[in-house]
């Protein structure tokens, strides 16, 4: 006879969202590369790159008990520092940050799986204040690139409080939590130097851009004269 009082089967995801084209608004995916790296997580813990999938991470989400998500967030504290928000925290935090060009927001995901009566019973963000977003196709900044290790301990320590065994590896391993071409090392070796590849913008309207300027600083000038 089944126990119907028994608890529910845990199920967890750890998470990390963003866009790795957008300087550190990859931090999040990058965390989840070096945590699936480095470490051994149990059978009942998926580990899973979001990306800017935005909605598409709903059925994703789904049944899931807690839920540990790594991201860029618009926080109050300097850029490059680390913060954790828990559960009713999450709203305040993560209330301007949006998460893909469709400007789907993590508040919009966690009200999309309330209606469903799928929320999750415990939800973390472990989220940095980003240094620079405008490095369009460049990699994280020095700064929070050098947060990684401490934000992992962050989510290590929060997955161990909900019972969690965590092992460190090891050695370090490449998996397939981040597909291979969009790996750090690999993405850092290919990408163009700044000087071959405009990274502020798409340099023909950039050219027409600074065109109009000189045509109105010229016209500026010859009105004050």
């Amino acid at each position: 006879m089944n126990d119907e009082s028994a608890a529910p089967e845990r199920r967890i995801v750890v998470l990390g969202v963003g866009n790795l084209l957008w300087a550190d608004e990859g931090f999040g995916v990058r965390c989840v590369e070096a945590l699936d790296a480095g470490w051994d997580l149990p059978p009942d813990v998926g580990l899973m790159d979001g990306g800017t999938l935005g909605l598409a991470l709903v059925p994703l989400l789904l049944d899931t008990t807690h839920v540990l998500l790594f991201d860029a967030v618009a926080h109050r504290g300097e850029p490059g520092t680390l913060i954790v928000a828990r559960d009713d925290e999450i709203p305040a935090l993560m209330g301007g940050n949006k998460m893909s060009l469709h400007q789907v927001g993590m508040n919009d995901i966690l009200a999309s799986l309330e209606l469903l009566n799928h929320k999750p019973a415990h939800f973390t963000v472990v989220g940095i204040k980003p240094v620079e977003l405008a490095d369009y196709g460049g990699s994280l900044t020095e700064r929070v690139q050098a947060q990684i290790p401490a934000a992992l301990q962050l989510g290590i320590d929060e997955l161990r409080r909900w019972g969690v065994e965590v092992r460190e590896r090891a050695g370090h391993s490449e998996r397939d939590v981040v597909i291979g071409a969009l790996r750090q090392e690999r993405y850092e070796s290919g990408r163009p130097a700044p000087e071959l590849a405009c990274r502020s913008g798409d340099e023909r309207f950039l050219a027409i851009r600074a065109a109009a300027e000189e045509r109105g600083n010229e016209k500026a000038g010859g009105t004050s004269g």
